[in-house]
């Protein structure tokens, strides 16, 4: 498959896969690109423009086929209507593409488009079928934050946001895209059992599977446990917060974005957002398989809005904290060959759901054999 980059590159470092590791069942499409102006602290996720999670090129400029489509918008100052700069990013609106995300990705699809240097129009193609809410990150984040984009308007929550239907061999026109000015978000991270800060910890707008090698894309945590993070809409945003060895959340202490509390950033303006992280309940097992890629993960979404809400490196035996009081779904992504839904499924539609609650829960994945259909 042949990719190219969008019209202006910028001059960054991509990060690098490890060899070897197996990417999730399904995973074909290529990666999604983000601003390349924008430091990572300012913006969670944020990478070079041309660049893909996982430093792959992205499908900007790629030509449509009968099997796939093409989405259109415009962005533009809201207040002055001028041409603006930014870049999309097609953002799978169901739980079983949104699941289709691997090693150092952040959970926002894998197809985008940005605008060329004079701003304004923006163009995705080979944009697989589908339903998708767009976000989007403007260049010059100190004059403007990002958004999902709504019908009307910008929003911080990905469920308010405007619904776009891709279809095969279309040509789709996406809403207008309204930039506002920025805002901050500052705030502490610590533990529920003792009060302590959890530094290294992670702050962002969509999960990620965070890679071992690099790190997280999200806004990091000193040794205080505080962090900030800059260029966000004057909206109402939920939030992702991570800590080693602590149960990843949303704001609000829950396991589901849909129930999150919202933040509410002001343009130009600085809000404060705590959290307190718990440990959670342990979710283990064994893992049997013929030969395991140096990098190794097992991933688990929430059943039922496919969010990532944990994930764990994995050997003869992985070890997961998650909140109690949860559905969700394993991934294996650990044999080369495509990853197994636990117990040993080749399809997230055959895969087990595990009910988590305050007691461990023990779950084994043995790949030796066949996977179910």
């Amino acid at each position: 498959m042949s990719l190219s980059r969008p019209a202006v590159a910028f001059t960054a470092l991509a990060l690098l896969i490890g060899l070897g590791h197996p990417l999730p069942a399904a995973a074909s499409q290529p990666a999604s690109a983000v601003p390349g102006s924008q430091p990572a602290s300012a913006i969670p996720d944020s990478r070079p423009a041309g660049v893909g999670l996982g430093g792959q090129p992205v499908t900007v400029g790629k030509p449509g086929t009968a099997s796939t489509g093409e989405v259109r918008t415009v962005v533009r100052d809201a207040v002055t209507g001028t041409a603006t700069r930014a870049c999309l990013n097609l953002v799978p609106a169901d739980r079983d593409p949104s699941t289709v995300v691997g090693l150092g990705e952040v959970q926002q699809g894998r197809h985008a488009g940005c605008t060329d240097v004079d701003g304004g129009s923006a163009v995705a193609t080979n944009v697989a079928p589908g339903r998708y809410h767009l976000l989007v990150r403007p260049y010059d984040s100190v004059r403007y934050g990002a958004q999902w984009v709504g019908r009307h308007g910008g929003t911080g929550q990905r469920e308010r946001a405007a619904i776009v239907h891709v279809r095969p061999g279309r040509v789709v026109t996406a809403p207008l895209v309204r930039l506002d000015p920025p805002g901050t978000v500052t705030g502490r991270l610590t533990r529920v059992a003792d009060g302590t800060p959890v530094s290294g910890g992670s702050v962002l707008l969509l999960p990620e599977i965070q890679h071992p090698k690099y790190g997280s894309q999200g806004a990091l945590t000193d040794d205080d446990g505080r962090y900030t993070m800059t260029g966000l809409g004057p909206y109402r945003w939920p939030l992702y917060f991570t800590g080693y060895g602590l149960a990843s959340q949303w704001s609000g202490a829950t396991t589901d974005r849909l129930r999150a509390a919202t933040v509410r950033v002001r343009a130009g303006a600085t809000v404060t957002a705590d959290a307190a992280l718990r440990a959670g309940t342990v979710v283990s097992g064994t893992i049997t398989t013929a030969e395991m890629p140096f990098y190794s993960q097992v991933v688990a979404f929430h059943a039922r809005t496919g969010d990532v809400v944990g994930v764990a490196d994995a050997a003869e035996s992985y070890h997961l904290r998650l909140l109690p009081g949860q559905r969700v779904l394993l991934r294996c992504d650990c044999a080369y060959t495509p990853s197994r839904w636990y117990p040993n499924a080749a399809g997230i539609d055959d895969a087990r759901t595990l009910r988590v609650r305050n007691s461990p829960v023990t779950a084994h994945f043995d790949l030796t054999g066949p996977a179910a259909p």
